[in-house]
């Protein structure tokens, strides 16, 4: 099973890239679980459209521990097993803290044992890389962690104190570095901005997307793009990082 942590500074479209990745990924045959480590527990709402999935913090919060495994996920497109673990009621407790709980829970429940997936993708809030966000690098959990990131400079900070965090936990044996996506937003400089970063962090863009109008039509329904148009252009590239995200992560057997 490889276990993948993907980051990103909020609102670089990296939920969107994942669950596209997601996608592109059971189309290769291989069974993919995506866990949404953001409080907005939207990270996997285009695999499931019209589905309501019931977070896991709120599952405790109204339940304890005795709800079921299948009150924690719901299968989407393709077959991708999908998971939110939510955040703290507004105001009150501490959002790193659902994800510890969740990860926790997926294990108790047994929800790994039962789905065995080939690929596990860990949507992360790359804003902040402390306590409970952290928690996906730790040991046991991801075996690499992949940052999503563009020519921005907010991003390009944000990709790089991730990437500090990824380093300094190195040496306890966590989770590797994989590389960096480029969702491009076609800023001034992007190429030469991404390619210092590169150079800064000691890694390599192991993919990289278009800006495209597919993406939002494809989220103005609601689905992946791989749902909504399979045949397009930008679906092949969503397909290609897929395959570029295995083979950087060690696994391009799976290919």
């Amino acid at each position: 099973m490889l276990k993948i942590a993907v980051y990103g500074k909020g609102g670089i479209g990296k939920s969107t890239t994942i669950s596209n990745m997601a996608a592109a990924m059971s189309e290769l045959g291989l069974r993919v679980m995506q866990v949404g480590c953001d409080p907005k527990a939207d990270s996997t709402a285009t695999l499931h459209p019209g589905i309501k999935l019931t977070t896991v913090l709120d599952l405790v919060r109204q339940k304890k521990d005795t709800f079921t495994m299948d009150e924690m996920v719901c299968t989407g497109f393709g077959g991708v097993v999908c998971v939110e673990a939510g955040g703290p009621t507004p105001g009150q407790g501490c959002a790193g803290r659902g994800i510890i709980t969740a990860l926790e829970k997926l294990e108790s429940k047994g929800v790994y044992e039962k789905y065995q997936p080939d690929v596990v993708i860990y949507d992360v809030l790359g804003d902040v890389v402390c306590g409970g966000f952290s928690m996906p690098m730790r040991d046991g959990y991801a075996d690499f962690v992949v940052i999503v990131t563009s020519g921005e400079n907010m991003a390009i900070y944000a990709a790089a104190n991730i990437a500090m965090a990824v380093e300094h936990f190195r040496d306890r044996g966590y989770a590797q570095f994989g590389g960096l996506i480029l969702n491009r937003r076609d800023v001034k400089n992007e190429d030469e901005k991404v390619s210092e970063l590169c150079d800064d962090i000691h890694t390599q863009v192991i993919g990289t997307l278009t800006r495209s109008e597919t993406v939002q039509d494809a989220e103005e329904l609601g689905k992946t793009v791989l749902e909504a148009f399979p045949d397009s252009a930008m679906a092949d590239e969503y397909r290609t990082l897929a395959k570029q995200v295995l083979t950087a992560c060690g696994r391009g057997d799976l290919c």
